[in-house]
């Protein structure tokens, strides 16, 4: 598998996998239902954040964006998201995708990194995650409308550099 910055040609690959997951409504509360053209500034990052796509046997199989957690005095942490296409799922792409992005933000020089909103019945990010060294720091409850488990809670999970 390899990983490289995303391109702009490379956006009609990720879409179908971005539009297919948001319409599963389970991981991300971003808007649902949008055009290829409206997705786009949701998912394709722009400096000093970054894209990047995981290419498997010439095809695009999964994608992570990643940059600064906060502007100014909060620029020091870093954030990512993450997008396996789901005809990929459970071949270690997410894991690819984590290790690339732990070592990016410490070759830019962050001290950590957080995510801010890890949906807390998505158990194989949780466990993904815990496994590449993030812990759980604090759950804010019933924010996240999952369409099997009503409202659910929401993680804030933080690895140091």
């Amino acid at each position: 598998m390899d990983i490289r910055t995303a391109s702009d040609e490379d956006w009609p690959s990720i879409y179908p996998f971005y539009s297919a997951i948001m319409a599963e409504g389970r991981t991300y509360a971003f808007p649902e239902r949008q055009t290829l053209d409206e997705a786009r500034p949701w998912w394709m990052e722009q400096p000093p954040g970054r894209t990047v796509v995981a290419v498997a046997e010439g095809r695009i199989v999964g994608s992570a964006k990643m940059g600064p957690n906060k502007p100014g005095r909060g620029s020091h942490i870093g954030t990512a998201s993450f997008l396996v296409d789901p005809a990929h799922q459970g071949r270690g792409v997410g894991r690819a995708l984590g290790e690339y992005v732990i070592a990016w933000h410490r070759e830019q020089g962050y001290r950590g990194i957080q995510f801010n909103a890890v949906v807390e019945t998505n158990e194989s990010a949780v466990h993904l995650w815990r496994s590449l060294g993030f812990e759980v720091i604090g759950t804010v409850p019933g924010v996240f409308d999952h369409p099997e488990h009503g409202y659910v809670g929401q993680h804030f999970m933080f690895r140091r550099l």
